[in-house]
């Protein structure tokens, strides 16, 4: 069954059919992909990729006070709010809801830990409450590179705007 992609604006719609047969398909209609090649690009591993770097707040509920707030890489292949392990004590005590098995970009199987509740904020949208995956990371430069994944973005009524190369706010939200 082919799922409708109407929460994305109409100039990425019609991105989305131009490469409909080159992408991967997630759970909201298809995986994102960057085609105007005037946007800046990074190189990783020989190949182009856009990056989108958001702002985000992620706070725990019960002690406002422990909270953190990071650029994050909106990564429609990830599924939910990922961030490095070494941060956890930042937030505070939050309930361990166990430990997960993760498969990355490069098709490695890590473990995470999932924490939660938190509360989640891109900056420009709505907060919601959530779940978090810490995960061991290695810093580049000596920076971490947390993850905003589909359904943080989902939920915050973002959406991915590949020609505007960022975030633009979701009209409604999908009910199919």
């Amino acid at each position: 069954m082919r799922q409708s992609h109407s929460c994305l604006p109409q100039v990425a719609r019609r991105a989305c059919r131009l490469r409909r047969r080159s992408t991967a398909r997630h759970s909201w209609g298809m995986r994102l992909v960057i085609i105007d090649k005037a946007l800046p690009v990074t190189k990783s591993k020989g190949r182009k990729m856009g990056r989108i770097v958001a702002s985000v707040k992620i706070e725990n509920p019960s002690d406002p006070s422990a909270r953190i707030r990071c650029d994050a890489l909106v990564d429609t292949g990830a599924s939910f709010m990922v961030l490095p392990s070494v941060w956890r004590d930042r937030l505070g005590a939050l309930d361990d809801l166990g430990r997960v098995e993760l498969e990355t970009a490069t098709q490695e199987t890590v473990e995470g830990e999932v924490c939660g509740p938190v509360r989640i904020q891109i900056e420009g949208f709505r907060p919601i409450y959530n779940e978090v995956r810490f995960v061991d990371m290695k810093p580049e430069n000596g920076e971490y590179e947390p993850l905003i994944g589909y359904v943080i973005l989902e939920q915050s009524q973002a959406a991915v705007d590949m020609l505007g190369h960022g975030l633009v706010p979701v009209k409604r939200m999908d009910l199919k």
